[in-house]
């Protein structure tokens, strides 16, 4: 599944294209996603400037003229910006925006566990953003809001850094990733954190991240950004799908378990 630096990096591809265009008509073939698109959306979308394009944990938030469209990517789903004459569609391209001046951004998702809901007043407000926690990359994430998050808790730390409710986006890979930077073991329980554990943490997540976006996001099957080139941080990689393998640290053997159903990478010797 994209996480939240594929999101972001197709956010930063789509955005310079989309924002101050028209949207003349949505094609719908195949409005099945996660939660059906309704076949009145081609209709409401109709005619609607893009005012803005923004991201809510791994959500894009499309602002329109009375409204906006939140949209995920699911599993494997992604966005192409094609110029007529258009690559003939296949069985899993489910919908094209037609945009002003020609241009036409389409969704593929073999999946489809993506979804594109219209949506009216606050979206904040919506069940699926309401109860998000702080992003990442903002004020509202430091070590003392995990610290307070961890606090008395015996769940895995790992596990914990996946809580939406606690901190938004940040998937299997870079937990794995983030807790290796840090020298953290990923089954540790969260209570068990110093405020000083914390603190390095969020530090850790910050800069893998950032450095994530810049590279374009990770490759790992499915994604490709909104031009069709893949991210490649996945060859910064560390820990993650490298069982067995000397750590880049230390030298020590990284190993790998299911923690909740999810693989997890860590270091045996350098993450305590």
């Amino acid at each position: 599944m994209p996480e939240l630096p594929e999101v972001e990096t197709t956010l930063r591809g789509l955005a310079p294209h989309l924002v101050g265009r028209r949207i003349h008509d949505m094609v719908l073939r195949n409005g099945r996603l996660r939660w059906p698109i309704p076949d009145e959306l081609p209709e409401r979308l109709r005619d609607r400037r893009i005012g803005s394009l923004q991201r809510r944990a791994k959500y894009l938030l499309l602002q329109l003229d009375g409204g906006h469209l939140l949209l995920h990517l699911g599993m494997s789903g992604r966005f192409m910006l094609l110029e007529p004459p258009a690559v003939a569609p296949t069985a899993h391209d489910h919908y094209d925006l037609l945009l002003e001046g020609g241009a036409l951004l389409r969704y593929r998702d073999p999946r489809r566990f993506g979804c594109c809901l219209w949506l009216e007043g606050d979206p904040l407000t919506h069940p699926l953003l309401s109860r998000l926690g702080p992003e990442p990359l903002g004020e509202a994430f430091d070590g003392g809001h995990l610290h307070r998050s961890a606090r008395g808790r015996t769940v895995a730390i790992k596990s914990l850094l996946m809580q939406s409710e606690v901190v938004v986006g940040i998937g299997n890979i870079y937990a794995n990733e983030a807790l290796h930077r840090a020298g953290i073991d990923p089954r540790r329980p969260a209570g068990t954190l110093s405020h000083a554990d914390c603190e390095r943490l969020v530090g850790q997540i910050r800069r893998l991240l950032e450095q994530a976006i810049t590279q374009g996001g990770t490759t790992l099957r499915d994604f490709l950004n909104s031009d069709g080139q893949a991210g490649y941080f996945g060859f910064a990689l560390d820990v993650y799908g490298r069982t067995g393998q000397p750590c880049p640290r230390c030298g020590g053997q990284v190993a790998s378990i299911r923690l909740n159903q999810r693989s997890t990478f860590f270091c045996q010797e350098c993450q305590q």
